[in-house]
């Protein structure tokens, strides 16, 4: 990766229970394209685009009515592997980056590390199985994302009681970690952050 290259990539996978395309610019505007048959998703996926500077454009339709999990897990899946390609060997990025997000009462730390290693720890809270995207599935979801992105994620509700502010100070959390992980490390913009020389 060079100071100028274009940190983009699309992804399409369509299987029995979902068809998935995802288009990521890592050094987007947060302008986000969300088209998904479930609409708590999309309002979460807007979220972390936003506050993750990322540019996403995400389609996805398939199996609903066996619930929201086919369609989440596999949108997790391929965001993950977008992210993984559009990072390329991981040079010259920072590579750790964290946040703590308040909403209302609600209060999520996210730390990242682009570290090549898939690995997850999610701490939801108390987990709700009901309603159109549960706090459990918002749990398989970063940890899908993860497995697939090949970066370490830990994040932990610290306090909430609204399922909706839990959930989606969990998206602006993660957004904000991995916005600050990607960035481009102005002091070593041709290293990879490693001292093994490989991500």
């Amino acid at each position: 990766m060079t100071a100028d290259s274009t940190r983009t990539a699309t992804i399409e996978r369509k299987t029995g229970e979902s068809d998935i395309a995802i288009t990521i610019n890592l050094d987007g505007s947060g302008r986000a394209e969300i088209d998904t048959p479930n609409g708590f998703m999309n309002h979460m996926l807007d979220s972390l685009a936003r506050h993750g500077s990322l540019d996403l454009s995400v389609r996805a339709s398939g199996d609903t009515a066996s619930g929201p999990h086919h369609i989440a897990e596999d949108t997790a899946i391929v965001l993950g592997r977008c992210i993984n390609q559009a990072l390329g060997e991981r040079r010259g990025i920072v590579r750790m980056g964290h946040a703590f997000v308040p909403l209302d009462e609600a209060l999520t730390m996210c730390a990242v590390d682009l570290s090549g290693r898939g690995y997850a720890v999610v701490d939801m809270g108390s987990n709700n199985n009901m309603g159109e995207f549960p706090t459990d599935l918002a749990r398989h979801f970063f940890e899908s994302a993860s497995i697939e992105g090949r970066f370490n994620i830990h994040l932990r509700v610290e306090a909430g009681t609204n399922e909706h502010h839990v959930i989606e100070s969990a998206f602006k959390a993660f957004g904000r970690a991995l916005r600050d992980a990607v960035a481009r490390d102005q002091r070593n913009p041709d290293t990879i952050p490693s001292t093994k020389g490989a991500l």
